[in-house]
Formats: structure tokens, C-alpha cells, sequence
């Protein structure tokens, strides 16, 4: 029986960024597969590309080289609007900075990518909600929450569509330990409940163990 292809595939991907000296190489010929179902931490020290690889991956941000398929699908030669169109299907993202949208209140914001995507389901939304114990949260806007529960309604948001590939950018770097363990928690029981692939990229290496596999990057190679 013939294996099934990864659901993410990273082959020889690289990245440069123009300066004032010169191009500066961020990714240089990097390499690997998730599976789906798959959980796996992406370390590394600060500038060695995480965010970059992580973006690129996502469609959010393009390689000078090499190639990235999602589902069989090569970003590649995608269009601005096939690759939002990617997104919406395939992808969720979890960014560290919330990115909630300011006007909607949460539960409005927890719909609003499965809106997108032509997927809402009002009792899955629910029960995200609450099981993010957010039940009681869903009509205040995102000025009055806390960081955690800012936090869970970024998860809740990627997840209402039942992406296929969630990737997450330090998820728990803004909240305490305390509750970032919930949180991931959390995000790892959902990820496992609807066999999505997970990629997080976080510095934490007491996290990334609570993941199914690590990748370190170093000097934009995987070490």
C-alpha cells in the first residue's frame, strides 16, 4: 500500500532579504513533510527564519526558491487569488499578535474565517466557544479581553473552518505559563479532534516537547 503524500511538503525552500549590504539569506535549502494529523514544533534561535518559513508556508509570504505543496496542491504559480483562496480552504492560522479584528465582537470574530471559507457551522462554533470557555465572553470585543482569552479566540477562529494545516506563531508567547499550557492544552486536543496537521513555531523547548516531533532551524538550515 502506497504511503500517502505528506500534507505539507517543504523542499529546498529559500529566502533572502535585501539590506543596505547586501541580500541577507534567512531560509537556505530547507527541507521537510508533515503529515496529516501530524503535530510538530519548529525551534530556533530569534532571526533564524522561524516566522519566515512559517509565512511562506501559509501563503502569506513567497520563497525566491524551491517548492511548497498543501494537500497536492504547489503554491507555485498561484495567483494573489488562488492563493487566498488556499487559505481559506485549507489553512489556519494562529499569529501571535491576536490579529483579532477590532469591530466584531467573539463570537463574531471565532466565525469569522469560517464565514470565509463558506463553512460556518453555528454548533461547531458553539462548542468551541465554549470548550475555549468562552461561552460567557461572546459578546465583548477584543479592547476587553484578557491576553488568554484573546489567545483562545485566535485558536477558536482558526479552527472553526476545520482547517486542514493549522500553523501557529508562538501561540503562547504573550500569555504566562500558566495559562500558555492551557491554551496549548487545548489547541493540541482540538488539532487532534479534527486531524489537522499542526506547525508551531515557538522558543519555548518545554513546549515543543508536548509536540509529536521537533525541527530546529539554525542559520536558516534545519539542523
Amino acid at each position: 500500500m502506497t504511503p500517502a503524500p505528506p500534507l505539507l511538503q517543504v523542499s529546498d525552500l529559500h529566502k533572502s532579504y535585501p539590506t543596505a549590504g547586501g541580500p541577507v539569506a534567512v531560509l537556505r535549502g530547507v527541507s521537510f513533510g508533515l503529515g496529516r494529523g501530524e503535530t510538530v514544533a519548529l525551534t530556533g534561535e530569534s532571526g533564524s527564519g522561524k516566522s519566515t518559513l512559517l509565512h511562506i508556508a501559509g501563503a502569506l509570504d513567497t520563497a525566491d526558491a524551491g517548492q511548497v505543496r498543501i494537500d497536492g496542491t504547489e503554491l507555485e504559480g498561484l495567483g494573489d487569488a488562488g492563493r487566498a483562496a488556499l487559505r481559506r480552504g485549507k489553512i489556519g492560522v494562529v499569529f501571535q499578535q491576536f490579529n483579532l479584528i477590532p469591530s466584531l465582537n467573539v463570537a463574531a470574530n471565532i466565525a469569522f474565517q469560517a464565514r470565509l471559507a463558506g463553512r460556518h457551522d453555528a454548533a461547531w462554533c458553539a462548542d468551541l466557544t465554549a470548550r475555549l470557555g468562552l461561552t460567557e465572553h461572546v459578546s465583548k470585543y477584543p479592547e476587553q479581553l484578557s491576553g488568554g482569552q484573546a489567545q483562545r479566540v485566535a485558536i477558536g477562529r482558526a479552527l472553526a473552518p476545520r482547517p486542514a494545516l493549522v500553523l501557529a506563531d508562538e501561540p503562547t508567547g504573550n500569555l504566562d505559563e500558566a495559562t500558555g499550557d492551557a491554551v496549548l492544552a487545548l489547541m493540541l486536543d482540538l488539532v487532534t479532534e479534527t486531524r489537522a496537521g499542526l506547525l508551531m513555531v515557538t522558543h519555548s523547548l518545554r513546549l515543543a516537547e508536548r509536540l509529536e516531533r521537533r525541527l530546529h532551524l539554525t542559520a536558516g538550515q534545519l539542523a
